[in-house]
């Protein structure tokens, strides 16, 4: 029978982690449970960084960016042995379960936990949206939005000089946060890892924008497909003729911070709540995402190893509309 639970963050802050421990936290108090958060993420679970949380711990907290409990590298939890020295951590605290707030190397840490018998429940929380087991995770409204008030801007300033701007986005190795920020900021070229595209192509590109008589150019690059500065070097080397002076934009992890929005609240929410659910119904070795309109849990087995795809029909419209 449970009595005790953890939570953790893991891996690279999302805006939203802080409301999805304040869920775990009250909805597992609410079970009648004792919840603990751990610092740091697996650094803090292996050092036994563990503080018991209450409903007051986590209040005046779910407008806040990041995570309260941190998060830190740790490869040595990579390792076995690691692995044990936070079992061992768990189990002299006589922890029932375990919630991983995080995103695929957070959740391949906690699948590892699992297969050494330990009870783990995952929370898709990531600004890259690459996690098997959910449409969408946490942070990713929140990142997008804060790229398409920086793209809306530079648009503005761009038309006023007749400039083009390459905005480099985050997202590691995918084009998600790319493809929907220049589609939504009505950008004339997006350039993502899932669909190479030379310099040549762009250029051609931003050119013939310029030819049809538009005030400006506007290219939203992922950082897993090219580097914006070394775009601009390239431009500037071999194609001063494009027409618009061209200036590079790094958000970098601009991104990651400040507040979550609505939705990132409501999500976290919902996804910390359902892993309170599952861990009541002894529903263990899940990621908690969501799909559609449902709160859904898939086996680890099902997700641990395997990057979503890109849905390309929306790779498809993008090419249509810019134009």
């Amino acid at each position: 029978m449970t009595k005790r639970i953890a939570v953790l963050t893991s891996g690279g802050d999302a805006p939203g982690m802080n409301a999805a421990i304040r869920a775990v936290v009250r909805c597992g108090v609410h079970e009648g449970w004792e919840v603990f958060g751990v610092r740091n993420g697996y650094k803090g679970l292996m050092e036994g960084d563990i503080l018991q949380l209450g409903p007051r711990d986590v209040g005046g907290i779910i407008q806040l960016g990041g995570t309260i409990l941190g998060s830190a590298r740790a490869p040595e939890f990579k390792e076995v042995a690691g692995r044990e020295k936070a079992l061992a951590q768990l189990r002299q605290r006589e922890i029932d379960a375990l919630v991983v707030i995080g995103g695929n190397g957070s959740q391949t840490g906690a699948n590892a936990l699992y297969e050494m018998g330990f009870p783990v429940v995952g929370v898709a929380s990531t600004i890259d949206n690459d996690l098997y087991g959910s449409d969408i995770t946490i942070g990713v409204d929140t990142a997008l939005n804060i790229a398409l008030e920086a793209i809306d801007r530079l648009k503005t300033t761009a038309s006023s000089h007749r400039r083009a701007f390459l905005v480099e986005v985050m997202g590691r190795d995918s084009g998600y946060l790319a493809l929907m920020a220049g589609i939504a900021g009505g950008a004339e070229a997006i350039l993502i890892p899932e669909v190479p595209t030379t310099p040549e192509q762009v250029a051609r590109e931003i050119h013939a924008a310029y030819e049809r008589g538009k005030l400006h150019g506007l290219i939203v690059v992922a950082e897993g497909a090219y580097d914006a500065d070394e775009l601009l070097a390239y431009f500037k080397e071999h194609h001063p003729e494009l027409g618009f002076e061209i200036r590079a934009t790094t958000l970098g992890h601009v991104q990651r911070g400040g507040a979550p929005g609505a939705f990132d609240r409501l999500l976290a929410t919902r996804l910390g709540a359902g892993a309170v659910k599952a861990i009541a119904e002894g529903n263990y070795g899940v990621l908690v995402g969501s799909k559609a309109t449902e709160i859904i849990a898939t086996p680890y087995a099902e997700i641990v190893g395997k990057k979503k795809p890109l849905d390309m029909r929306m790779v498809e419209l993008a090419n249509v509309l810019t134009q």
